[in-house]
């Protein structure tokens, strides 16, 4: 339980660090739409979204006159789209899309995710008819956000699902280039999907959720690098464990302060608590940077040999907090590394000091993946394909979750810079060292078989 305390200790540091709840998000099982007539489903949809969602906003912003902590984003993440698609053809897909679209504005949140398709073993019909229709969804809906899930640990990696969802971030990225190639923004590709993830562009509500869920996302990178100052203000001569402490114990005080809002949001909505998701997930306001974290424990060029091992002890200090908190800590937990939402990691891309091979290896150790990174437009499918191929493989093999979310930016080349505003940033287009020469290895397809590991029963 939670003591009055407690939560009012975690409040007076949240007002005076200015920590703000990321997301509250609910999911929403919309499998009870099937239809035959794919117009049956898009309006069944549409109201039982509304039916559930009505008093999501309301209810958030009266947590935050209640409480002071600003909820920055009311979100919802359905059921697998592509479910609802199986024997339904042409622009069925679309007409999905337009739909969550449409409600997603009417309950007035600012996005939602389940466009999805979870293809780590094979590809149904519904499957491919969604994957295939992401070019022009992603380009002409506003609030709809995407994800594929390519590969587990236990199944292994679907390459012939990686070559297919390339070639579409080509060409969303082609559907999209009047705003800079936007749309492949709104599109994760992951290795072992999290079911439970609040945060966007990867949340969708997994087959073992509930019927309806709260989960909540509670992000505070301004809130543990003032923490580490503090701590070396203090004891200059504090160690590495002596900061992994520091990390330790802010996460568990946030992480309550979470909790209390997502069970708060759950009770007056009547729906089941789900997650509280402590990931230090960045905004491009300094002050709210990863980055700066890193910066504060001595990695002054972001980048620099160690910058891996202190992401390494980032994630595994917020995650050992996280779970002395609370018994419902879910969904990623960990340190996101999204280049273009947080301005040290973009200043670090733009000086030359952080790379694209140096940020696969931070993922390595992080809570996703390779996060918000610009490509030159002219970048192959083969290309992407490889670089989805190797983090999935990173995540398959250390039984992670590991995801891509890449912009090729139409008509830009290495080096420009490109502004998204507001909270997707701004940032520097990556070079991709050896950009071809796996082509052979990649257009085999297939499937890489799932490693040893997998036999753990």
């Amino acid at each position: 339980m939670l003591r009055e305390r407690d939560i009012l200790a975690t409040l007076r540091m949240l007002r005076e660090e200015n920590l703000d709840v990321r997301a509250v998000t609910l999911g929403i099982n919309l499998d009870d739409c099937a239809d035959r007539n794919i117009h049956t489903v898009a309006r069944a949809l549409r109201a039982k979204i509304g039916r559930v969602a009505a008093s999501l906003v309301d209810v958030c912003d009266d947590l935050t006159a209640t409480y002071g902590i600003a909820i920055v984003n009311k979100r919802i993440a359905v059921s697998p789209i592509s479910r609802l698609l199986e024997g339904h053809g042409g622009e069925a897909a679309i007409l999905l899309g337009e739909a969550l679209d449409e409600a997603a504005a009417e309950v007035r949140v600012d996005l939602i995710g389940g466009f999805t398709a979870l293809v780590h073993k094979g590809i149904t019909p519904g499957e491919r008819l969604l994957i295939e229709s992401l070019p022009r969804v992603l380009a002409t809906t506003r609030r709809v956000c995407a994800s594929v899930n390519i590969g587990t640990t236990r199944a292994g990696i679907q390459v012939d699902a990686v070559n297919l969802v390339s070639a579409m971030i080509v060409r969303i990225a082609e559907a999209s280039a009047s705003s800079q190639g936007f749309g492949a923004a709104k599109l994760v590709v992951f290795a072992n999907a999290p079911e439970d993830n609040p945060f966007m562009a990867g949340a969708f509500l997994g087959c073992g959720e509930a019927e309806s869920v709260i989960n909540v996302g509670v992000s505070g990178p301004g809130v543990v690098k003032r923490a580490i100052e503090r701590r070396l203000a203090d004891a200059p001569e504090s160690t590495l464990d002596d900061l992994a402490e520091t990390v330790k114990h802010t996460a568990y005080r946030v992480t309550r302060a979470g909790e209390l809002i997502a069970r708060e949001a759950a009770n007056r909505l009547g729906i089941p608590f789900g997650i509280v998701d402590l990931s230090l997930a960045p905004t491009p306001r300094v002050g709210d940077s990863v980055g700066e974290i890193y910066q504060a424990m001595g990695i002054d060029k972001l980048g620099a040999p160690g910058t891996t091992a202190a992401v390494a002890l980032l994630n595994d200090a917020v995650k050992k907090g996280g779970a002395f908190a609370s018994s419902s800590v879910g969904g990623l937990s960990g340190a996101f590394i999204p280049v273009m939402e947080d301005h040290a990691l973009s200043d670090a891309v733009s000086k030359g000091w952080l790379t694209l091979e140096k940020l696969e290896a931070m993922t390595a150790v992080c809570s996703v993946g390779l996060d918000m990174i610009l490509l030159p437009g002219d970048t192959s499918a083969e290309t992407i394909a490889g670089l989805i191929l190797d983090e999935a493989a990173i995540g398959v093999t250390n039984n992670k979750t590991t995801a891509v979310r890449v912009i090729p930016v139409p008509g830009k080349s290495t080096g420009e810079r490109v502004d998204f505003g507001g909270l997707f940033g701004s940032g520097t287009i990556v070079n991709v060292n050896c950009p071809d020469g796996a082509e052979r290895f990649i257009r085999r397809g297939g499937r890489i078989p799932a490693p040893l590991r997998s036999l753990g029963n």
